[in-house]
């Protein structure tokens, strides 16, 4: 107990000498490393980096890394816009007009493909993509300089968006007609529509029973009718 009392009045001896001393315990080296990684990713994330006087300088993409990203997460919808598959790569080239079928054809764009990507990869990435229109620039346009033949392959892609092909049509043909047309049904399958082609819905399915008192197919169903039901206007009685 004595040894107690001791330590509690050297407490309070340090604190009137320094009553500034805060009584908030220190964080831990881990969580101050791990306050900084947090920011740092942060700062990665939206594009800027830290400098003198807290300058951040933005990352700006341009129309040509826009398009590459537009045609990367064409028809996947994993894609991340980083990587370009050789089959969007081929639709760009094809859709942008880079292929003219002279100077330039599918068989230059995949040979172009293959010779800059990883040979370990399948996709190519924003560099290695400008590699390969440099490449087919200069065999596209071969009276301009190579900075030149770039330039103009650059605008053909800048802005540009894959194209949505149309709606597939159905092909006509002698056999699928006979099959869809109403008129030449016969028995049972005839009796589901009516004279126009229009299908009769539950009566055509289903055998309902005819109550009117005329025989089946009979042409002068409802003449007697007229006749007994007719007005006898302007007649003597």
């Amino acid at each position: 107990m004595a040894d107690h009392k001791a330590n509690i009045d050297d407490f309070k001896v340090q604190t009137a000498k320094h009553p500034n001393m805060s009584t908030v315990p220190l964080r831990p080296h881990n969580d101050q490393s791990r306050d900084r990684t947090s920011k740092r990713l942060s700062t990665e994330s939206n594009g800027t980096s830290e400098g003198g006087m807290g300058s951040s300088t933005p990352v700006e993409v341009t129309a040509l890394e826009e398009s590459f990203r537009r045609f990367a997460i064409h028809g996947d919808t994993r894609a991340t816009g980083k990587e370009m598959h050789g089959k969007n790569w081929s639709k760009l080239c094809k859709d942008c007009g880079v292929i003219d079928g002279k100077n330039i054809t599918l068989t230059d764009v995949d040979i172009v493909f293959s010779k800059v990507k990883k040979k370990s990869s399948r996709n190519i990435v924003f560099d290695e993509f400008k590699v390969a229109l440099a490449e087919l620039a200069r065999k596209k346009y071969k009276d301009k300089t190579g900075e030149e033949a770039e330039a103009e392959v650059f605008k053909l892609i800048e802005g540009k968006a894959p194209v949505i092909a149309g709606v597939t049509r159905a092909v006509a043909s002698p056999t699928v007609s006979r099959l869809t047309d109403t008129s030449k049904f016969t028995g049972s399958h005839k009796e589901r529509f009516d004279p126009t082609g229009r299908g009769k819905g539950k009566a055509g399915r289903e055998d309902i029973v005819d109550t009117s008192g005329y025989v089946s197919g009979y042409k002068h169903r409802g003449s007697y009718e007229k006749k007994v039901n007719k007005p006898t206007e302007g007649k003597p009685m």
